[in-house]
C-alpha cells in the first residue's frame, strides 16, 4: 500500500469519525433531551419553561448552529493536517 493510500485511508477515517461524533451530539440534544429525557429533564427549568422542552423547541437549534461551526473548524483541522485544505 502506497503512503498516498495510506494517507487517504487514514483522512476519510478520521473525517468520518467526526461525522459520526457530530451525529451522536445532534442525536442526543434533538431525540434525547427533546423526547427520550425529556420527563427527567423537566423538573429543572429555563426561561420559566421545563428543560425537556426548551430542548425540544429552542435548545437544540442552538446546539446544532454550534455543531455546523464546530465541525467547520474541526474538518479545517484535518484537511491541513492531510494537506488537503484550501487556501
Amino acid at each position: 500500500m502506497s503512503t498516498h493510500t495510506h494517507d487517504s485511508v487514514a483522512y476519510w477515517k478520521e473525517c468520518l469519525a467526526l461525522i459520526r461524533n457530530v451525529l451522536i451530539v445532534w442525536f442526543l440534544c434533538s431525540y434525547g433531551a427533546g423526547i427520550l429525557f425529556a420527563p427527567a429533564l423537566n423538573s429543572v427549568s429555563v426561561g420559566g419553561y421545563p428543560l425537556g422542552f426548551w430542548f425540544a423547541q429552542q435548545g437544540s437549534m442552538y446546539i446544532f448552529i454550534a455543531l455546523i461551526f464546530i465541525y467547520a473548524k474541526l474538518i479545517g483541522n484535518i484537511d491541513k493536517k492531510y494537506d488537503v485544505h484550501e487556501d
